[in-house]
């Protein structure tokens, strides 16, 4: 009797769940057995375990439990509890996702076990090496034996680095996949109208990484700048709970700060009501600047540089830096009607995990 297949998925961060939702059910429908594996990277429940109710992801059958902690902690953990769960249940194809530490853990941790992984939006580049989760997708490129990658440049990118080119696929954007589905419940939600926003009538902002909100200087002249904006259009801040830390912390003016309206985490389709109903996106986020490419919606991105290249040369994107100064320039000829016209780049259409899936059964049919 032939064993069944087992491919397992490794996700711990938000925007890994919006990728494996739409790879799991693909692959279900293609007959494939599946089992979900939760680092427990992000454990607050706003920005976890809400993403499995909204995106009908099955409950994991093994968490981690990992939680918070250094780059190298946080990666040594995961590696230990993903080998016992891997020796357990031996998979035979491991879905590993974006460029988190649970990535990076989980590649690692299969190159040792000598089972393959298979790595969703491979072939990014930011070409930055200061950026900790450059070297996870550099990392997981090399040992990854399937590389599905959103967009040409992540191709170049590979074959530039030896990758061979029989291990590279272009699936698309598989996160677009979530979008596309979960659009019409998310135009639906009511966020907005709770919120007493009006449609196209505010800003949306979300920043949390290390170099925008550890650096007091930084994040006191990105708040002033949009503290000026607010004076003429509503900003709404979903403050990541590292932001909210840091802001805290800052000898800022709060007189100021209180034009800005600070708003707890919200879940998939909360945030994606917002961001549909935006007049324009302030962010640090590599998901959003997809997202907002395919929306048609103005983004600025709070970054010197971006690992989704085609969200500037075909979408909606604009990389601003990290000068308060240059945001608020960009932000006021924004709201001003100069926006950019983007286009949505090729294979961005909902169906890329339904390559994934063929794909693999193609892979394991080889493989027999």
């Amino acid at each position: 009797m032939i064993r069944q297949r087992l491919i397992a998925h490794v996700v711990g961060a938000r925007p890994n769940f919006m990728k494996a939702a739409p790879t799991h059910r693909a692959l279900k429908l293609a007959g494939l057995h599946q089992m979900v594996v939760h680092t427990g990277q992000h454990y607050d429940h706003l920005m976890s375990e809400i993403f499995f109710n909204q995106l009908e992801m099955p409950a994991p059958e093994v968490n981690l439990d990992v939680g918070s902690g250094s780059h190298s902690v946080q990666t040594a953990l995961i590696m230990m509890r993903l080998e016992e769960a891997f020796a357990a249940r031996r998979p035979d194809v491991v879905m590993a996702y974006g460029d988190v530490n649970s990535t990076l853990a989980a590649a690692l941790v299969c190159a040792k076990l000598s089972i393959p992984v298979a790595h969703v939006e491979a072939g990014l580049r930011s070409f930055d090496r200061t950026m900790p989760e450059e070297i996870n997708r550099v990392v997981t490129d090399q040992l990854a034996e399937l590389l599905f990658t959103p967009s040409a440049d992540g191709d170049e990118n590979l074959l530039r680095e030896g990758v061979a080119a029989a291990r590279i696929h272009r699936v698309g954007n598989v996160m677009i996949d979530t979008l596309v589905r979960l659009r019409p419940l998310a135009e639906r939600d009511g966020c907005v109208e709770n919120l007493g926003l009006r449609k196209g009538g505010y800003v949306l902002v979300t920043l949390h990484r290390p170099s925008n909100v550890d650096d007091p200087v930084i994040f006191e002249s990105l708040l002033r700048s949009l503290s000026e904006i607010a004076r003429e259009v509503p900003i709404v801040f979903p403050i990541h709970p590292r932001s909210r830390s840091r802001m805290e912390r800052l000898d800022i003016d709060k007189a100021g700060l209180s034009r800005i309206r600070f708003i707890d985490p919200v879940g998939y389709l909360a945030f994606l009501n917002l961001q549909i109903n935006a007049a324009a996106l302030v962010t640090d986020s590599g998901g959003i600047q997809e997202e907002t490419t395919y929306l048609g919606i103005p983004c600025l991105t709070v970054r010197e540089n971006t690992e989704r290249p085609v969200t500037v040369s075909a979408g909606t994107n604009i990389l601003v830096g990290s000068d308060g100064d240059q945001l608020r320039y960009e932000l006021e000829r924004v709201l001003g009607g100069q926006r950019k016209q983007g286009t949505i780049p090729p294979l961005w259409d909902g169906r890329a995990a339904e390559r994934i899936a063929d794909m693999l059964s193609q892979w394991f049919a080889a493989e027999m």
